[in-house]
């Protein structure tokens, strides 16, 4: 199956399962051995450099590529374009390791220094642009000969301008313009509450998204694997055994597969929510700050930052209104009259009761009023409500 994600720019990824030979296979192994080697060589270079207090731009990753290909057959063999994009791909994590330390951003902020890739832990993946690669037939036509089936879930929008390669299983991943597709307007507005006990609490109950517990779920397996890799993990210096190589590989086949659930999940939800309403209101939520607080592990299962990604890039895809609200205050306001608790509420308190009013409703729900309030959707008006101002931003 195809799946889109935004890449900014008003382009997205369409990524497609791929059929590879044993003969493609080769060639794409050979293709990574080539590129990983030159990524270690920026690797090397680029500490040297940084030792003796010199700069390790681009353009010098580029001349010592040049050079290494004249006087290295089995480099020169290759296709330069992979090995051009991954000195890119080395430049940019690069370039984001040091503006992290240059800004002073906490270590668990800050992107670390690239690494070097070893042989048994890093899977293939290949970067081209246009002149790298074509369509022929259906089929994936790579420079250096390589041919790969595409299993074509649906047609491409327009024509790609890159295509990433990547073994996950194998699949492409095509960069190509983003393709609107207007869905019928229906007249109905939904305000969206994000939360850990539910996913997503909205103002409709047919559209709320119940907590799915994927990696609740896989809890037991993945346990019994850091079991396993605890057991074999190998001496400093030593190499790691088979049993320990594939102990990991299982455990990381599982949490690959618990991403592609929620993905899957988020993206089910959001369809429907999209489908249904001409406008809606989300909750700006950044979940970063519950990494901190003993509801880490469920925040995290509940991958709110992803399912707010993937609603806003549907309403992108299919031209609805979708406005972020700012988070503030939205647990202490009354979605009925607008009046403001003086006290923020526990967490344990589940129902919000207005003194000012007398509504009685859940906690979330109310909250998912407020969304609409403030973003200016609520169709029946609330006096008394303070204005929206800066607390409005609309989705870029």
């Amino acid at each position: 199956m195809a799946v889109r994600e935004g890449d900014g720019g008003g382009h997205a990824r369409y990524t497609y399962r791929l059929r590879v030979s044993a003969t493609a296979g080769a060639g794409l192994e050979g293709e990574w051995g080539r590129c990983r080697w030159v990524w270690n060589e920026c690797v090397a270079r680029s500490r040297k450099a940084h030792a003796e207090g010199e700069g390790c731009g681009p353009a010098r990753l580029d001349r010592m590529l040049t050079r290494a290909r004249a006087v290295t057959p089995w480099l020169a063999a290759g296709s330069c374009v992979p090995q051009q994009q991954i000195i890119r791909d080395f430049a940019a994590s690069r370039t984001k390791a040091l503006k992290g330390i240059k800004d002073r951003l906490p270590v668990r902020r800050r992107a670390g220094m690239p690494r070097h890739k070893r042989k048994r832990e890093t899977d293939p993946t290949l970067n081209y642009t246009r002149r790298g690669f074509r369509l022929k037939d259906g089929r994936l036509h790579l420079a250096g000969g390589i041919v790969l089936t595409v299993v074509w879930s649906r047609p491409l929008p327009a024509e790609p301008s890159s295509v990433r390669v990547y073994r996950d299983h194998w699949y492409a991943s095509f960069v190509a313009p983003a393709r609107i597709e207007p869905l019928p307007p229906t007249g109905a507005v939904i305000g969206i509450d994000w939360g850990v006990k539910e996913t997503a609490t909205t103002t409709s109950d047919a559209h709320d998204l119940p907590h799915a517990q994927h990696g609740q779920k896989a809890k037991e397996r993945l346990s019994r694997y850091d079991r396993m890799m605890a057991r074999r993990r190998p001496k400093k210096g030593q190499p790691a055994s088979k049993g320990y190589r594939e102990a990991k590989r299982w455990r990381a086949k599982t949490y690959a597969k618990i991403a592609r659930q929620r993905q899957d999940t988020a993206r089910k939800w959001a369809k429907k929510v999209v489908r249904d309403h001409d406008a809606i209101a989300v909750e700006d939520f950044r979940p970063r700050f519950l990494a901190r607080t003993s509801m880490a592990r469920k925040a995290a299962d509940a991958a709110i930052g992803a399912t707010k990604q993937v609603l806003i890039e549907m309403g992108r895809k299919h031209a609805r209104d979708v406005r972020l609200v700012h988070p503030a205050h939205t647990t202490m306001d009354c979605g009925s009259c607008g009046a403001r608790t003086k006290h923020a509420l526990p967490l344990s308190e589940r129902t919000y009761i207005c003194t000012a009013c007398g509504a009685v409703c859940p906690r979330d729900k109310n909250s998912a009023r407020v969304m609409l309030v403030r973003a200016g959707l609520d169709p029946a008006g609330v006096e008394g409500t303070r204005p929206p101002g800066a607390l409005l931003r609309e989705a870029a």
